[in-house]
Formats: C-alpha cells, sequence, structure tokens
C-alpha cells in the first residue's frame, strides 16, 4: 500500500492539511479558517480551542478529498506561526487564555523598558533578535503577569509554554517539545548551541520550567494519541516554524539560496550555511534547521503585513468581496496615479522596527479610485519586500537572485511583476504554493526514510512562472522615491505619537 505525508499548516488565519506522495503528488488538501480577537487597539488573539478545531476539521477533510485510508500516513508534520504565544495545562492540555499572536503590539513598552537598561545587544548576540513586541519571550513576560493565577502556576510547574508547534504536538501525542526554528523565535534560544539560554531566561524572569525540550528537526517528536480521524501510533517526524519550512520546501538547500513567502506577512529568507551572519540593518538571525550535528542559519526580513492588506481593503474598506478580485481592481487602471499604501497596520517591521507606526494612504485625491487603492495596496506588499531584500544583500555582501516566492498573494501575476521590476531580479513561482506545509513535509519524510537526501529533494522541486524586470531604471526611481517618502511620513507620526 501507498505512504503519504500529512502535513498539518498551522497558519495566521487559518489551518492546510495536506497529504502527499514520495513523488509531491497532492492527494488531499482542506483549509479551515478561523477567527481573530481584536480586544483592543494593537492587541491581537487566537482561541487555541479554535484552531485545534480548525485542525482537526482540515485533516478530516484532506484525508476525505484524498481517498485514502489514515493507515496509509507513515508520518505528519507540523508548520505554525511562529512567535505567537501559547499557555495551557501540563494535565489536560487545556488552554489558560487567548494565545497572544505574533502581530500583537501590546508589549511595546516592555521593550522600550529593556532598551533603555542597555540589554538590547547582548540580546541581539545570543539570540539574533532584536528587542520587539514580535517575539515570544515579551509575551510571555505579560501573561504570567496579568492573567490571574498563571505565574504561580507557573511556578509550580502545573503550565506550560510553547508555541504553536509545540501546543499542537502537545494535543496530538502529549509531548511538550519544541525544534530550533521555532525556539530561535523565542528571545529565550541560543543561537550557537541550540539550547535555552540562562541569561536570556533570567533577564526576562521566565520559570525555565514551563519551557519545551528542543528536539533536532526532522526527527520523532512523538506519536499520534487520541487524535479523532487517525489511528494511533503515527510518528511526528518533522516540526519547522512556517518561514524556515518554505525555506526547505523551496529547496533552499544551497547557501546563498532565498525565498519570498507572501503570506499574512512577507517574509524573506536567505539559508547563510552553517555559520549564523549577524546585520547591520536589523534584519533578524535565525535558525533554519538542525539536521543532525549540523545546523544552518538564515537571514530574514519580515513585514508584519502583506495578505493580511488585501484582507484589509476586502473587510475594512470593502472595495473587494473577495481577496482573489484585488488583482482585477488594480488592473482597471494604467497605475496608482499618486496613491501610496504604507500597509503598517501592525506597526512596521524591518528595517525601520518601529511598533508604534499605523498605516498611511497618502496621495489621494478627488479622482482617486478603488482601482487605484488596489493598487497602492498591491505596491505597498512589494515596496515593503524591497526594503527588506536591499538590506539583506547589504548583510550578505552580494546579490541575491533569483527570488523563489510561494504563498497565497504569489498567485497575483500583478504583484509579482511590480515586484521584479522594483527589484531588478527575477521573481521565480514555486508549481507546487504550498511550499511551507512540503517544506515541514519533506522533513518529516527525511526523518522515516522517503527521502534519502537533499539531493533528491533539489530535484524533485519544480517551478510554474518566471517574472523578469521589464520597467526602466528611471521609472524605477521615481517609483522607489514616492514610496520613501511616504515611509519618512510614517517614521515621523510614529515619533510623535
Amino acid at each position: 500500500m501507498p505512504s503519504y505525508i500529512l502535513s498539518i499548516d498551522q497558519g495566521t488565519t487559518g489551518t492546510t492539511a495536506l497529504i502527499f506522495d514520495e513523488n509531491l503528488e497532492i492527494k488531499g488538501q482542506a483549509t479551515t479558517d478561523f477567527p481573530q480577537h481584536f480586544p483592543k487597539a494593537g492587541w491581537v488573539e487566537h482561541d487555541l480551542e479554535e484552531i485545534w478545531s480548525s485542525v482537526c476539521l482540515s485533516v478530516k477533510s484532506a484525508l476525505e478529498r484524498a481517498s485514502v485510508p489514515a493507515s496509509s500516513i507513515a508520518a505528519i508534520s507540523l508548520t505554525n506561526q511562529r512567535e505567537t504565544s501559547c499557555l495551557w495545562d501540563r494535565a489536560s492540555g487545556k488552554p489558560v487564555a487567548k494565545a497572544i499572536v505574533w502581530q500583537d503590539r501590546r508589549t511595546g513598552p516592555y521593550c522600550e523598558q529593556l532598551k533603555k537598561k542597555g540589554v538590547e545587544r547582548e540580546i541581539i548576540r545570543r539570540s539574533g533578535l532584536l528587542l520587539d513586541p514580535y517575539f515570544s519571550a515579551t509575551k510571555i513576560v505579560w501573561m504570567l503577569k496579568n492573567i490571574p493565577g498563571t505565574k504561580g502556576l507557573a511556578k509550580k510547574g502545573k503550565i506550560v509554554f510553547g508555541t504553536i508547534d509545540s501546543f499542537l504536538l502537545f494535543r496530538l501525542s502529549g509531548n511538550h517539545v519544541t525544534e530550533p526554528s521555532n525556539a530561535s523565535r523565542t528571545l529565550l534560544m541560543n543561537l550557537k548551541t541550540c539550547a535555552w539560554d540562562d541569561s536570556l531566561i533570567k533577564l526576562f524572569g521566565i520559570p525555565r520550567g514551563i519551557l519545551p525540550e528542543i528536539y533536532p528537526s526532522a526527527v520523532e517528536y512523538g506519536r499520534t494519541k487520541g487524535f479523532p480521524h487517525l489511528p494511533d501510533g503515527i510518528p511526528i517526524t518533522g516540526m519547522a516554524g512556517d518561514q524556515q519550512a518554505a525555506l526547505f520546501g523551496q529547496a533552499c538547500l544551497d547557501q546563498g539560496t532565498v525565498k519570498c513567502t507572501y503570506g499574512t506577512g512577507a517574509f524573506i529568507l536567505a539559508n547563510t550555511g552553517n555559520k549564523p551572519v549577524f546585520s547591520r540593518h536589523r534584519l533578524l538571525t535565525t535558525v533554519a534547521w538542525k539536521i543532525g550535528d549540523t545546523t544552518t542559519y538564515g537571514l530574514e526580513g519580515s513585514a508584519f503585513i502583506a495578505g493580511a492588506a488585501v484582507q484589509w481593503a476586502r473587510d475594512g474598506l470593502g472595495i473587494i468581496n473577495k481577496s482573489s478580485e484585488i488583482e482585477a481592481l488594480a488592473r482597471s487602471v494604467d497605475d496608482c496615479d499618486g496613491v501610496t499604501f504604507v500597509p503598517a497596520l501592525s506597526g512596521i517591521g524591518a528595517p525601520h522596527w518601529l511598533f508604534r507606526a499605523t498605516g498611511l494612504l497618502t496621495g489621494v485625491t478627488r479622482r482617486t479610485t478603488k482601482g487605484h487603492i488596489a493598487r497602492a495596496v498591491l505596491e505597498g506588499i512589494a515596496f515593503q519586500v524591497r526594503e527588506l531584500l536591499v538590506a539583506m544583500t547589504k548583510d550578505y555582501g552580494k546579490k541575491l537572485s533569483p527570488i523563489k516566492v510561494d504563498g497565497g498573494a504569489s498567485a497575483n501575476n500583478l504583484l509579482m511583476q511590480f515586484q521584479a521590476d522594483i527589484l531588478n531580479t527575477e521573481i521565480v513561482r514555486s508549481k507546487i504554493m504550498e511550499t511551507t506545509a512540503l517544506g515541514s513535509g519533506l522533513q518529516a519524510g527525511l526523518a522515516i526514510g522517503m527521502w534519502k537526501s537533499f539531493d533528491e529533494i533539489r530535484k524533485k522541486w519544480k517551478s510554474a512562472e518566471a517574472f523578469r524586470p521589464q520597467m526602466k531604471t528611471a521609472e524605477s526611481r521615481r517609483q522607489i522615491g514616492r514610496w520613501d517618502k511616504a515611509v519618512s511620513a510614517v517614521k515621523l507620526l510614529a515619533n510623535v505619537r
């Protein structure tokens, strides 16, 4: 009987389950959305029970669509939104509060207090990360301080912390484990040792006993136990944070290769090999994966809002009914007629890192139409990615090209062409768009011997389309200048708040 990989991709707005075989042929796929909770301005939360329900439903639907028996699943992989922080009961697995999502900005004042103490340089040296509300440690501190009873329960070992990978693994198997690509996003893991860092744990005052064990990539993390749609005993052998999983799924397995994922946010990640590269432009140094005793590092730039800007145009402005309609609306005009949109709807990330920043729509006149705004929204995504790649190229020391792209918004041809134009770089779209799920699934398959080597994976990767620069240099510079002026205005406004 053929064997399959089940990959569970738990994202910011929905959960996808993907079933594929050794030839990377997708047999079944299903996605289930779940609600976002915004209790205050700048706060973003998830209900972990709603996430768990979305996982169960997606797996059930994918199995039905694949028409394969659950017993044919040889291994399971998990990939996830990374910095989102969860606390749950060690005995029952029940959440003690809603999860604080990576986009949440409530810990900004606490981060500023720590910066004034002069500790950020040491945090960067040890963890590769900046002091920003984006990451998990300050979220843990907030929960233990503000959710009644949690601090005492944590000290007694009755509740535990994890990112979404750990929570799902706990529900699937009962094990409390994470791996380096997720742990490296907490502000608590030492980059060089891939272990929890005692100095960082002490700095934040977090009880060590609530942290999960850190296992390498592509090993057995546990086996299914009591999952409603699968038999007990299926090994869970792949776990990876979503962006590192996408890097693996794009077969960016060699030093100097790079990908950009256009999901809720946009994330550029370059494989920098076996030594961490520390940024001079406020990018992030992270673990890509650790297979065996070999750690592969990445250099990452994060834009918090990408696909979420399209969702805002749909839900907030009401200029489209479905996200897929934005390309046609944007193509209804020849250009954006001077309208510029800076999508700082959850602060602004690299290379600026301003948690107080808010979005800006500028250049609006009486003749501005929905089409101009739609086009400006798409261009705003591309301009953010350009800033990240420029900074990354300076840090890495040489041009990174081509850029492999994936994620929902990468299906937008107008966006991809504009991205190639302002980057003056070839953009290559993967044949399999679900590269995040694919990447963690490939690691799961490596662990059980479904694929024997990186070379085998490189040969299986296929591209779909390539977008090459078409815009003249003078026009590209004019467009970039327009963006730079808008970003300067955003920064000015953020600093007077």
